[in-house]
């Protein structure tokens, strides 16, 4: 158990807090209480175009795993609960998401209008590009396809390349210390994900699905949470995932 412990102590900044939307200093209902929701106004608000840069960076690798997925799903559940008619909204956000994970050619495009939505916050530019890092660094590694779609972001963002840079080793460095650390038994995985060895896999997966929830970096929750509260949801997430996967091998 004291490794588990170790992966919540270690961590990197997965994001800071989201702190303003346009003149507001949070994503809030207040401040898309008047949101007209469509199609084309959820395509082109600064959340529609980071939906579909974050499907870029889901699919760069060509799969999108399981940890990636259950990410995405929270993501898509946090952002739209914050907007008038929550379920329409998500619905057409889920769209927009698997609709873009299959276009490759205009990434520029969306990050050039993501920089030019947020023009006026660099502090929310870097936490949209801490959060596609993240995603890339979801399932431990980061491909070559991903950390080429990261760079041509971050570039056509006109991001800080040092900024980049630091957020980026970051994560790696985190995962060179996992790496290192000893790996969870299967005895702490199923004590982590609070099941028994007895259970089938529909209440192992439900355990699962459940944790990553209440860990997970949530976009609208966790403004207003210390940088040390989402290293810690960060490193716990991960650690959660490692279980799952090892429990799902020894169920075969």
């Amino acid at each position: 158990m004291g490794n588990i412990i170790l992966f919540a102590l270690l961590g990197a900044i997965f994001y800071y807090v989201f702190k303003s939307y346009s003149k507001y200093e949070k994503y809030s209902k207040e401040a898309f209480k008047d949101f007209s929701i469509s199609r084309e106004t959820l395509r082109r608000s600064e959340l529609g175009l980071f939906i579909a840069l974050s499907a870029k960076v889901a699919k760069a690798d060509g799969r999108v795993d399981a940890l990636e997925a259950e990410l995405i799903s929270n993501m898509l559940d946090d952002v739209s609960s914050v907007f008038p008619e929550p379920q329409k909204t998500r619905d057409i956000l889920k769209d927009i998401f698997n609709e873009e994970k299959h276009i490759t050619n205009n990434i520029e495009h969306l990050a050039h209008a993501l920089s030019h939505a947020t023009k006026r916050s660099k502090a929310m530019q870097e936490q949209f590009m801490q959060f596609f890092i993240q995603l890339a660094f979801a399932d431990g590694e980061v491909s070559e396809s991903e950390e080429k779609i990261l760079a041509s972001i971050a570039e056509a963002m006109e991001f800080d390349p040092q900024k980049y840079h630091a957020i980026f080793d970051s994560f790696e460095e985190m995962m060179h210390k996992r790496e290192s650390s000893q790996k969870q038994t299967l005895e702490e995985a199923y004590k982590l994900l609070g099941v028994s060895k007895d259970d089938d896999m529909a209440t192992i997966k439900k355990a699962y699905r459940k944790l990553v929830r209440e860990y997970h970096p949530d976009i609208i929750k966790s403004q207003g949470k210390s940088e040390a509260y989402i290293q810690e949801a960060t490193a716990k997430t991960q650690a959660i995932n490692e279980a799952y996967e090892m429990i799902k091998k020894a169920h075969g």
